[in-house]
């Protein structure tokens, strides 16, 4: 053949850069079959796409046309801000990992699509795109034609539910009807009856049983059969390969008895081999529905926002506390939990955890507001149009720009298992099934399914998922909210903790509050409250807290400067608050001690003092963590609590002060260049930097909490103490992991030992085959809850 040639078209293979899936991927410019080459002269078919199962543009040619409505179209997009959309669909036909990789490249396909992210467990896939250069009816029609055709109805949108698929039941009744109508016409031939009337009428039976198999064969097991040809097709191995071969052996061979009169045949166990195995998927489902470890701890996902009440008072509320009609209070770097019309005058979003995109888009009053925007300056506030969504949230937690590089143990080991499992036994199977062949050759086919079904590494592969799932709930319920999964591996790894001081050690609760200065007047006290009700710093919200109710000022400009403090005009008069360095005050008039300095219109009025209280166990939790980590305190505040801190302390911590956002950042990567796996814990905008590189950041939470996705979980203030029970629980649930590896690994060699020896039969591998998967979600949820209850 021809490399420089089509397939398909004989057009010329050229390389089409959007389009291609990688650097060794070309594409035809006539029809659009995409090739891989694997050597120089080799061009190999990857994935045709003219060719694909889906839709034709004649089978959906005006199926889509209500998608040309602009109405309808508002009420489908998660988001809309000019010509940047983004929208959900639930796609029934995704089943595998070739599916997630089509659909999470699909920029390669349409030009204006941006990014594509797939929900698997949900079957839904997240697409941003450019209304400008592809329509949402355009994007429909691309999914149709690869294979993938959305399902879209208004009245499930607005319900938030999707169309219930009940295949697996009706193929399982298919099932079971069959199973049991040939059990009963086999009697006679397992008693081994001979009167003259059965004899009679064997063959007519027998044919009987071939047509009543065939609808549990060719419907029943479809999606075996479905899934093994979509995983060879896309080079990846999946586990439903030797099942489905196993069952196509089975019939094959059951089919040429009873065609030649040879016997029987296994349709009995074939059809009850795929009963029995519909049935445990139909019994894991259930299991995993009621075990749904990733959906329940997103329910308890700690982010509040401050509401004003009817009397006009602030107070901070759960985020689904938030109704439709209530009145928001929106700071400084908060992120918006829910849509609404925005009420302040004018405002700047930062819509870059929704789209990416950072530059800021100016609202004016009256202007709809989506959730996931973050305020850009001064504070706003905004009434509800709809009730938070958790997942939309959790959603943008995990959105992929947030993402660190971290090596996941875990998922590389089940990873490695699943790519060479299914190779090994295919081989092992026919290796086995040639020795039977010269013993008993209707033993060898029995042999052979037998070997297929019992080593399903099902069992291996829920392993890791349900473990983590599980710890995810447990720590939910405590009050320590992760971000994933992996996470908890980076917990287990932990050798160095650094802390922040202010509002991490410190309590923001118990600290009291002075000021030392210039008597202020209650105008100016009235401007500095106004300023600082905009901003979520620790010491922000001591002040805030402090000082006297006043009505709120309308504030001209508003600057945060991270690590520094705030700059506000008010009707021309320029006011500073924050560190000495802000407002111009020389470190030699200023004594040892947290505070934050007050500058308005060039003049210097004094400063607010802090009597920090330290958070309840932190003596023991420092003692008891010190054996087993190195710990750090990394501070921005200068150096006049070190003798406290020393009092309070092991011995061997290391505290170190002054620190401005950047060097706290500069410090975690030297620690990690030493190759220390570092967590983090802090609390403010100012450590948001160290939060996201090192490799696990914790925020604490007091009352009021800010989404930060640059941290990998949040945990509330009131669980400081039990720091070390998280990273204890973390290392005992990858314990857990190799553990219930162990006891998949010789579920397997148990029953391949069995099986290869002929004294497993088919029907039996399909009934322990599910329970094998059932125990181990059982085991890895009684141990981690186990280890849940034991104390650091």
């Amino acid at each position: 053949m021809d490399t420089n040639n089509c397939f398909h078209c004989g057009n010329e293979v050229i390389k089409k850069e959007e389009i291609i899936f990688d650097d060794k991927s070309f594409c035809c410019n006539g029809c659009k079959t995409v090739y891989e080459i694997f050597s120089q002269n080799d061009l190999t078919c990857y994935y045709d796409f003219e060719n694909a199962p889906g839709a034709t543009p004649q089978e959906i040619k005006g199926k889509y046309d209500f998608l040309d409505d602009e109405k309808i179209i508002a009420k489908l997009l998660d988001f809309q801000e000019d010509t940047t959309y983004i929208i959900s669909l639930y796609v029934p036909h995704i089943h595998c990992s070739s599916c997630i990789w089509i659909l999470e490249n699909l920029q390669k396909l349409q030009e204006g699509i941006s990014t594509s992210q797939v929900n698997f467990p949900d079957k839904k896939v997240r697409i941003t795109f450019n209304s400008s250069r592809v329509s949402l009816k355009e994007l429909v029609y691309l999914l149709s034609s690869i294979g993938y055709e959305p399902y879209i109805s208004l009245d499930n949108f607005e319900e938030g539910k999707k169309k219930v698929d009940r295949s697996l039941i009706y193929k399982l009744g298919i099932a079971f009807f069959c199973f049991g109508n040939i059990m009963l016409l086999s009697f006679p031939e397992y008693f081994e009856v001979e009167e003259f009337w059965i004899n009679q009428y064997r063959g007519f039976f027998r044919w009987l049983i071939f047509a009543l198999a065939l609808p549990s064969f060719f419907y029943s097991a479809s999606d075996y059969y479905v899934s093994a040809y979509k995983s060879i097709k896309s080079k990846m191995l999946n586990i439903d390969i030797p099942i489905a071969l196993g069952v196509l052996v089975m019939f094959i061979r059951s089919t040429v008895d009873i065609v030649f009169d040879l016997g029987q045949g296994f349709f009995d166990s074939l059809t009850g081999l795929i009963f029995f195995m519909l049935l445990g998927k139909l019994f894991q489902q259930k299991t995993y529905s009621f075990l749904s470890f990733e959906r329940d701890y997103k329910s308890y996902f700690p982010i509040a926002i401050t509401k004003i009440n009817a009397e006009g008072k602030e107070i901070p509320v759960q985020v689904y506390d938030i109704e439709k009609g209530d009145r928001l209070l929106i700071r400084n770097q908060e992120l918006i939990p829910v849509d609404g019309i925005l009420i302040s005058d004018k405002a700047s979003i930062d819509y870059s955890f929704v789209t990416g995109e950072a530059i800021p888009i100016d609202k004016k009053s009256g202007d709809k507001v989506y959730a996931g925007g973050k305020i850009i300056g001064n504070v706003v506030e905004l009434e509800v149009l709809f009730s938070v969504s958790q997942s939309y949230l959790t959603q943008l937690w995990s959105n992929d720009v947030f993402q660190k590089k971290i090596d996941q143990k875990h998922k590389t080991i089940t990873d490695k298992i699943s790519q060479y499992f299914t190779p090994i036994l295919l081989v092992l199977a026919f290796v086995v099934f040639g020795i039977w062949l010269f013993i008993d050759v209707s033993m060898a086919f029995n042999v052979l399914t037998a070997i297929l079904i019992v080593a399903c590494p099902c069992a291996l592969a829920l392993t890791a998922p349900f473990t983590l799932g599980n710890v995810l709930r447990i720590m939910g319920n405590q009050k320590m909210y992760l971000k994933n999964a992996t996470v908890i591996e980076q917990l287990a790894k932990v050798d160095t903790i650094v802390f922040d001081k202010t509002g991490t050690i410190t309590s923001n609760k118990k600290s009291s509050v002075d000021f030392h200065g210039e008597v202020l007047s209650n105008d100016e006290l009235k401007r500095i409250k106004s300023i600082i009700r905009g901003s979520n710093h620790p010491l922000s919200r001591k002040i805030y807290d402090y000082l006297p109710e006043f009505d709120t000022i309308e504030i001209d400009d508003f600057n945060e400067i991270t690590g520094k403090g705030i700059e506000a005009k008010i009707k021309g008069v320029l006011i500073q608050i924050g560190s000495a360095s802000l407002v111009n005050v020389s470190e030699k008039e200023t004594s040892k001690q947290t505070k934050v300095h007050i500058k308005i219109d060039g003049l210097y009025k004094g400063y607010y003092y802090f009597d920090n209280q330290y958070r309840n166990g932190i003596e023991e939790l420092f003692r008891s963590l010190s054996a087993k980590y190195e710990l750090k305190i990394l501070s921005g505040d200068n150096d006049g609590e070190k003798e406290t801190l020393h009092e309070l302390l092991p011995n061997n911590t290391e505290l170190i002060f002054n620190q401005k956002p950047e060097q706290k950042l500069e410090y975690i990567e030297k620690l990690q260049l030493q190759d220390k796996n570092v967590m983090m814990i802090g609390d403010g905008l100012n450590d948001a930097g160290a939060l996201a590189q090192s490799n696990v950041g914790i925020s604490i939470s007091e009352n009021v909490n800010v989404f930060s996705p640059a941290c990998d979980g949040i945990m509330d203030a009131s669980q400081f103490s039990k720091i070390g029970y998280y990273l204890k629980f973390s290392k005992n649930a990858m314990r857990t992991i190799y553990m219930s590896f162990g006891l998949s690994l010789l579920y397997n060699l148990v029953g391949l030992s069995f099986a290869i020896t002929g004294n497993l039969s088919p029907l039996v591998a399909a009934i322990i085959m599910p329970l094998s998967s059932i125990t181990v979600v059982s085991f890895v949820t009684i141990m981690s809850n186990y280890y849940a209850k034991k104390k650091c």
